[in-house]
């Protein structure tokens, strides 16, 4: 139980890093955005081949990958206001 929870603080800590890396370099942003969107979509397809496997930290596999895209996405998301 305390172990789903702490996948889920990762999870939410995503955005606030996100919302960071976003603030820090402002100047990239505008280099990086397509570089950015390819790397979430790289870690969704990682995410579909993932489930099809069977290895002991697949699920811990799958959260890090989904902090990837949530941090990803936000930067994206920031980099456009």
């Amino acid at each position: 139980m305390i172990e789903k929870l702490f996948y889920l603080l990762v999870l939410l800590a995503g955005f606030p890093t996100g919302l960071l890396l976003a603030k820090l370099c402002k100047e990239e942003l505008k280099q990086w955005r397509k570089r950015l969107l390819v790397m979430s979509i790289i870690s969704i397809i990682f995410i579909i081949l993932i489930s099809f496997l069977k290895f002991e930290y697949k699920f811990p596999a799958t959260i890090s990958l989904f902090f990837i895209i949530i941090v990803c996405l936000t930067i994206i998301w920031k980099s456009k206001r």
